[in-house]
């Protein structure tokens, strides 16, 4: 494994050593913690989670977000917010029985889930059309680092839930996509004590168990522990890829009696093991039933683990001040085999081997201080941050030889395969910092709230080629960032705004004079509407956008063999949002997006990107009988309509629309025998009618996972 070596700034040491020193000072009042709230729907009570842990940075009842900490690093109501924010909530994720970080956005407004069609062994979501996989992707406010491969999963029964940004927020996080980032927040210690046990059998000989257990250490509520995990054994529909995890997340709070200091330590480890080929071989821009992969070189190891702590003191009414900080780790040792094309005479395929081993060693930290001070009638939130990245990684890839395979006996895994002796075609060390320093005003007067904020980044990315030492590269990038919105209040619920932001990200490589490439630039231009009456079960949110990518890479049209920064994208769209819990045991969330991602530069000038459908809608209920003959009965009902979209830059040709249907029936057995009470059943049908449409993208061609069913029996005490 790869270990930072480059020693950090010192003003990670120093920011460490004040706010750690400031946990011994004086406070007045007492804190508000943020907390997670979940009421409303499902079951008897007693088949509920009855609480999630303290902090976390977002605030739900059921399905319904009110606040969040993601938009402005502070915690607000979301109506104040001037930008589309979207949360996936704890209960949400248990009534869909959530797997992945894909299957928790399918029911998302903006959110493009499933575009490479089932992968078991990545992540990927598309924001507003722009795929923010390799720098959106966050976990309790920090950045998710990792390398080309070795990158870091999320492992849904460890969440407390999911917010999603929409649009470019470099003012607070750096470097990033023009889409947005998905944040996603561990599961914390509860005041309450809670122990949770749960057996899962589902289609591919699925088999897992799962424990969740919570409450005060000793007899005061100072310190407070959670203990999270799973096993799980698990085939795909794919020929050569598993679904095997192991995973475990303990977590600790320390705080004063006065809840003015506050400690959490949150950790996690996971072992996963997946497929290095997944899918099917494509010709002329479709899909046919040949398997990638063999069983005899198949498996993706990956381990990945992190620790960091969250940290926050307030001092008086006025400042409070927070660090969170994480180190992280992921090792991933992956194989493969490619099926190339198919021979003349259509009887075998030609195969090549493969194997990817890629690291990365990566630290987090994020310094804040917040005042609540008053200028005359106006009330200010200010947030100063300082925040700092580094990343150290290792790919190599090596390939080698295996033989056809049988297009007449498909004879997968019945031939020997060696796989690769060396790994020098590609081996490349990356180190990359980044400092940020920025500040932000929530300013309220009267119903208006003006978010201002600017902020300044400090990147360096050193890229040494071990195999070429002359395509050895070293940049660095500073960039300012900035958004403004506006948000005015009624006293109905309803809260328009507006909001102008940038973003920017690092484009490695050199032009062919030599000159370094600039970041790549984004602007969104955004206006809309929410609507969460006070008190009301309800909330819906709509929004207008439109997002201009620019200094995108395109090939040199005086040098094939180089690039120029002469891309450029434009995102235009809508977005409509609605959760509620509409009566005793109802919930639902309804979402539809309209995008519209053409290119703005270059040949493609005016066409439409490939992969990202005009039109998307869905809607997800969920009705627990709470009294009656039928109480402790669940059921849930969901549907997903994905538009056409263009397979070829050309757009000439169209992958059809679909319609995908997921269900879920439960039971709390606790309705039928008090000495029964925890204990509750529960079956999720995905792709009910198992829809294999496929969705092609400049030359590649994928399927949407067919039917998969699990059927789960939980104990909750």
């Amino acid at each position: 494994m790869v270990r930072v070596h480059r020693p950090l700034p010192t003003i990670l040491a120093g920011c460490t050593a004040l706010s750690l020193l400031s946990a011994s000072a004086g406070a007045q009042e007492p804190i508000v913690l943020d907390t997670v709230t979940l009421e409303g729907g499902g079951g008897a009570a007693a088949a509920r989670d009855p609480g999630t842990g303290i902090g976390g940075g977002v605030r739900t009842e059921g399905y319904v977000a009110k606040g969040a900490r993601i938009g402005t690093k502070t915690d607000t109501d979301l109506r104040k917010v001037p930008q589309a924010v979207a949360v996936v909530s704890r209960e949400e994720l248990e009534d869909r029985k959530v797997q992945s970080l894909v299957e928790a956005a399918r029911y998302t407004a903006g959110v493009r889930a499933g575009t490479f069609g089932f992968d078991p062994a990545f992540d990927t979501l598309f924001v507003r059309g722009f795929n923010v996989a390799d720098t959106g992707y966050y976990r309790d406010g920090l950045r998710s680092l990792g390398g080309t491969f070795a990158v870091f999963r999320h492992e849904p029964y460890g969440l407390d839930g999911i917010s999603i940004l929409k649009g470019p927020s470099s003012v607070l996080y750096g470097s990033g996509a023009p889409g947005g980032i998905v944040n996603v927040i561990s599961k914390r210690p509860t005041e309450a004590p809670y122990r949770e046990i749960e057996g899962q059998l589902g289609s591919h000989d699925r088999a897992q168990v799962n424990f969740d257990a919570s409450g005060p250490l000793g007899a005061g509520d100072n310190v407070l522990y959670r203990l999270t995990g799973l096993e799980r054994s698990a085939d795909t529909e794919f020929v050569a890829a598993r679904d095997d995890r192991t995973y475990i997340a303990p977590a600790f709070t320390v705080r004063s009696d006065d809840r003015n200091t506050q400690l959490t330590v949150l950790g996690e480890y996971t072992d996963l093991k997946s497929g290095g080929a997944r899918g099917f071989l494509t010709l002329n821009n479709r899909v046919t039933d040949i398997e990638q992969g063999d069983p005899r070189l198949r498996d993706l190891d990956q381990e990945q683990a992190r620790i960091g702590y969250e940290f926050e003191h307030r001092f008086d009414e006025m400042f409070t001040v927070r660090q969170n900080l994480r180190y992280q780790t992921i090792d991933t040792n992956m194989r493969f085999v490619s099926v190339y094309g198919i021979n003349p005479g259509g009887l075998t395929a030609p195969r090549g081997a493969g194997q990817i081993l890629d690291e990365a060693d990566g630290i987090a930290v994020d310094n804040q201080v917040q005042a609540e001070v008053r200028t005359g009638e106006i009330a200010h939130t200010l947030l100063g941050g300082l925040d700092y990245t580094y990343a150290d990684t290792r790919y190599r890839y090596g390939a080698g030889a295996a033989p056809d395979l049988d297009l007449l006996t498909l004879n997968y895994g019945r031939q020997p395969i060696s796989g690769p002796v060396s790994h020098d075609l590609s081996d490349t060390d990356t180190h990359q910092g980044q400092t940020g320093l920025y500040l932000q005003d929530q300013a309220e007067y009267d119903r208006f709230v003006l978010t201002a904020g600017l902020r300044y980044d400090w990147l360096d990315t050193d890229s040494l080629n071990n195999a070429t030492p002359a395509a050895t590269s070293r940049t660095k990038d500073e960039n300012l960032s900035g958004r403004v919105g506006l948000a005015y209040l009624f006293d109905n619920g309803l809260s328009p705004y507006a909001n102008y932001a940038t973003s920017f990200a690092p484009t490695t490589g050199r032009s062919a004079g030599g000159t370094p490439f600039d970041p790549t630039d984004g602007e969104q231009v955004e206006i809309g509407v929410k609507y969460a009456p006070e008190g009301a079960g309800y909330s819906v949110d709509a929004a207008l956008f439109r997002i201009r990518q620019s200094n995108l890479l395109i090939t040199d049209p005086a040098d094939i063999n180089f690039q120029v920064q002469q891309g450029a994208v434009v995102s235009e769209g809508f977005e409509l949002q609605a959760s509620a819990g509409i009566a005793d045991g109802l919930n639902l969330v309804a979402a539809y997006t309209y995008t519209d991602l053409t290119y703005d530069a270059g040949a493609d000038d005016g066409r439409r990107v490939p992969g990202i459908p005009h039109h998307q809608f869905s809607l997800w209920g969920q009705y627990d009988v709470l009294s009656g003959p039928a109480e402790g009965l669940g059921l849930g009902l969901g549907t997903r309509f994905i538009g056409p979209s263009y397979a070829d830059n050309a757009n000439r040709q169209e992958n059809e629309s679909r319609i995908l249907v997921d269900a879920s029936l439960s039971y709390d057995f606790g309705a039928l025998n008090p000495k029964l009470e925890g204990v509750a059943a529960q079956i999720n049908a995905k792709n009910v009618f198992d829809q294999r449409d496929e969705t092609c993208s400049t030359g590649y061609c994928y399927r949407e996972e067919g039917r998969n069913v699990i059927g789960s029996l939980r104990y909750r005490f």
